[in-house]
């Protein structure tokens, strides 16, 4: 796994937290997963990546997100969008703030990624069926090798959190175990 990083897509309050607006539903261990394998990956020497989904506090960069009956989430400033205690980026980790669902679209992802050779992302996170598949597909666009632990993704419904994994595993990469990436 030498060329290979791990993103952390939008663990933040507004989406897996107790009180999240757009709740994401997922394994009850899914927490305690992402830190073993982030703890897997440090002792590894494999980038960690987080994205950080951000918007403005007048809204006017939500895009199209606000067309259809999405709430209003991941503000500046507020507590929903930090993300979680229990997964907060350590001193050596990489933080991209996004304003989209793509990891990739209008960040320096991609110039972070060129810079430390990877072509393998492993992507965990929330929500499986949003911004995890967005960034899979932009990722797989740019000749990405894509790899998703089942047990470390989260999605809007267990029925998106599915057909976004079959999704991938279909067209997009890989839908493994996280104890396979680890053995």
């Amino acid at each position: 796994m030498e060329k290979t990083a791990i993103i952390v897509i939008d663990m933040q309050y507004d989406f897996v937290g107790e009180e999240a607006v757009i709740p994401c539903k997922a394994d009850p261990e899914l927490i305690p997963n992402n830190r073993k394998l982030l703890a897997y990956a440090r002792s590894k020497g494999i980038p960690v990546i987080y994205t950080q989904e951000i918007h403005r506090k007048n809204h006017v960069d939500f895009g199209r997100e606000l067309d259809r009956s999405e709430p209003i989430h991941c503000v500046e400033g507020t507590r929903g969008v930090e993300i979680l205690e229990e997964l907060k980026p350590e001193p050596t980790d990489y933080v991209i703030q996004k304003r989209r669902y793509s990891a990739f679209f209008q960040t320096d992802l991609e110039v972070l990624l060129k810079g430390l050779g990877v072509n393998t992302l492993i992507l965990t996170g929330a929500a499986t069926d949003v911004c995890v598949r967005a960034t899979a597909t932009d990722a797989q666009q740019h000749d990405m090798f894509v790899v998703v632990p089942k047990e470390c993704v989260a999605g809007t419904t267990q029925k998106q959190h599915e057909a976004a994994l079959e999704h991938i595993d279909y067209v997009l990469g890989r839908v493994v175990s996280m104890h396979d990436l680890m053995a």
